[in-house]
């Protein structure tokens, strides 16, 4: 992938912006989160920052997606996971379905102020029993009139308690469960809805995270995105960008872990000598920045193929290869870092033990390491066929 000038100012951008908007505030809002995030989400939307890839006629700078990822590694610099996380739904997880598939009005009433840093919004699919298993969620959405009545519970959802709207997942009828489903639009204010107290995470502390009962919510049948029955398929597609945002994140934050127990193990001297002159810790940091640098290529690689639109199925093996490394390697390196940091790197307030908690979400949201193998697995063609006896 060639970077363009364009691309090299955004990045200063969403740099600049992490280094004066967010870092400086970390400690607090993990300590007495969450963050605030329409104050934050504003001052996003006046950069532009929160619609590099949506429609112009929306607000947005209609770029494509390599432009996404950049703002997603920026993200990466950031001195927690929960911020650049909730930043991630607002763009690439809860707004993508809206900005292709949602009608002028409702793009309008509801994508056009997400965008401009005015709403704040969550994705609503995953359920207490339904979290990878999406074609499993029990939410309904039942006709009456011209509205919908839904019920149901959602579970681990980013956002939730600082939210305008939802982008919901529910079933619409009574058919194969891959076919019965639908994206609708829930105001968060509608009569019905209840958001719990923000769930308490071993990581990503700085963002909410809660569960959300839906109690005869009606809506208006308006609120669909895309026809009625095609939102398992839509949802799946949203995944897509999710998957690439988190890989390219990772690859930003463990850039930033590695540079920095570099820097420490330059300085921390032990048996008279700096840490790093131990052939073991420099080697093993240039194992690490070789598999970073690989899962960077490769989510490149993924994002010129999802552009140019040219192998669907091949773009979900591969977006489902980045989601599934990237999960992975963050883990190893957080823990192979926090090693070299001793006790320090026990500590709470250290930035590889950040990683080290907030990281291990990488391989549990947006779809387990297990569905991600046996996404794969299926585009390979190799899982087990049903015999013909």
């Amino acid at each position: 992938m060639i970077f363009t000038p364009e691309h090299e100012e955004l990045r200063r951008t969403v740099r600049n912006f992490v280094s004066n908007e967010i870092n400086p505030f970390v400690p607090e809002w993990e300590k007495n989160g969450p963050f605030p995030a329409h104050t934050l989400f504003k001052k996003m939307g006046d950069l532009g920052l929160l619609g590099v890839t949506k429609p112009e006629q929306y607000g947005g700078m209609a770029l494509d997606y390599s432009y996404g990822l950049v703002v997603a590694e920026e993200l990466g610099n950031a001195a927690c996971g929960g911020v650049p996380l909730a930043i991630g739904v607002q763009t690439d997880m809860a707004t993508p379905a809206l900005a292709r598939f949602g009608s002028e009005a409702l793009c309008k009433e509801f994508l056009t102020p997400a965008i401009a840093g005015d709403m704040v919004a969550a994705i609503a699919v995953s359920e207490p029993g339904a979290g990878s298993d999406v074609a499993a969620i029990k939410t309904k959405a039942e006709k009456d009139g011209s509205d919908y009545v839904i019920n149901g519970t959602k579970m681990w959802i980013t956002n939730s308690t600082q939210a305008d709207f939802f982008c919901l997942l529910a079933n619409t009828g009574d058919g194969p469960k891959h076919s019965n489903k639908s994206l609708i639009v829930v105001p968060a204010n509608s009569k019905g809805i209840e958001v719990s107290k923000p769930l308490d995470k071993i990581g990503m502390r700085s963002s909410d995270t809660a569960q959300v009962f839906f109690d005869n919510v009606r809506v208006p049948q308006t609120n669909l995105i895309g026809a009625e029955g095609q939102g398992f398929m839509i949802q799946m597609m949203q995944f897509q960008e999710e998957r690439m945002w988190g890989a390219a994140n990772a690859v930003g934050g463990m850039n930033l872990a590695i540079e920095k127990t570099i820097e420490y193990c330059r300085e921390r001297e032990t048996f008279g000598q700096p840490l790093i002159n131990n052939q073991s810790i420099h080697f093993r940091l240039a194992e690490l920045q070789t598999e970073v640098e690989a899962l960077k290529s490769l989510v490149y690689r993924t994002c010129e193929m999802y552009i140019a639109n040219e192998n669907p199925q091949k773009t979900l093996e591969l977006a489902s290869m980045c989601k599934l490394k990237g999960g992975r390697l963050i883990r190893e390196v957080a823990d192979s870092c926090l090693q070299y940091w001793g006790g320090m790197g026990y500590m709470m307030d250290n930035p590889v033990s950040q990683m080290y908690r907030d990281g291990r979400l990488a391989s549990v949201g947006g779809g387990a390491d297990e569905i991600m193998l046996g996404i794969i697995c299926k585009t390979m063609d190799i899982l087990p066929r049903k015999s013909k006896g």
